[in-house]
């Protein structure tokens, strides 16, 4: 929302209460209260729009069910509302790219497609790697054990994993709603778009924290077994963020970026895996989620 007010846009967003927060400041945007599920409150929002942003998404559920009600179905009633607008953006997950390997990537990759037969030529799919920064907490663990575990665990040494700062991140999708890519699909990251080893990820993510950690690698039938546990767990109502699912996504070995996927014209990253990392721990001691 910040890139695309710094960018000139007039924002208008969807949300159930009015939004407040710190990284937002100085941004007044006018707020549509309701959800995806509304879809009063959706043609409320679309109505008028140039382009139409939808960065809505699940990323933690019990079922594929509960996934494609937000992922696909929800997506759907945005394209429904979104019918008179010229441009509309879908910002989706790189592990679209791989809809077998898990229920998050099916519903991502199956929302793309329900998007693209509803809107043609007029939607872009943003597929962003993964993102971090201020404010994230799915990879908060990663680095709260890399300040306080002494050996860090290496997945699969010959991996690849594609990594983009959250504020690079919202600069290329507002560069790309100013600006649509002849071609439709394309996927964010850093200036490292051939990816990370898991070493360097955890080196970097232990240097941020002032730490310098030996390391271990660690099977991945351990991995993947530590997800079928966590299965269980969802059974009695919990939502863990290691189900199997998510082992195979983490095990992937390619989530690297190709030349055919990138944004011809990205918006140059103001942030490498170094300043990234320390400028995200820095945010998470001063919000207190981290010890100092």
């Amino acid at each position: 929302m910040r890139a695309l007010a710094d960018d000139g846009w007039a924002v208008r967003v969807l949300a159930r209460r009015d939004p407040i927060d710190a990284l937002w400041q100085d941004v007044a945007p006018q707020v549509v209260v309701g959800g995806l599920e509304d879809p009063a409150a959706l043609a409320r929002l679309c109505a008028g729009a140039d382009v139409v942003v939808h960065a809505a998404g699940l990323v933690k559920a019990r079922s594929r069910a509960d996934f494609d009600a937000v992922n696909v179905a929800g997506s759907v009633r945005v394209a429904e509302a979104a019918r008179d607008a010229a441009h509309v953006l879908l910002v989706s997950s790189l592990t679209a790219r791989e809809p077998a390997l898990s229920h998050y990537s099916a519903s991502k990759h199956a929302g793309e497609r329900a998007m693209s037969n509803a809107l043609g030529d007029r939607l872009t799919i943003v597929r962003p790697c993964a993102i971090y920064g201020p404010g994230d907490r799915e990879l908060l663990p990663v680095f709260q054990a890399a300040a306080r575990v002494p050996v860090l665990p290496i997945l699969d040494p010959d991996a690849r994993i594609c990594m983009i700062h959250v504020e690079d991140a919202a600069r290329q999708t507002a560069a790309l709603a100013a600006a649509p890519p002849p071609r439709r699909t394309v996927a964010l990251s850093d200036s490292r778009p051939e990816g990370y080893g898991w070493r360097e990820l955890m080196t970097e993510a232990a240097r941020a924290c002032g730490r310098s950690p030996r390391f271990a690698p660690v099977p991945k039938a351990l991995i993947h077994t530590l997800g079928i546990t966590n299965d269980f767990t969802a059974l009695l109502g919990s939502t863990p963020m290691l189900t199997s699912a998510k082992a195979r996504e983490l095990l992937h070995p390619d989530w690297a970026i190709s030349p055919e996927e990138r944004m011809e014209t990205a918006a140059p990253v103001k942030f490498d895996l170094s300043s990234g990392f320390s400028s995200t721990v820095a945010w998470y001691r001063n919000a207190a989620w981290m010890k100092h």
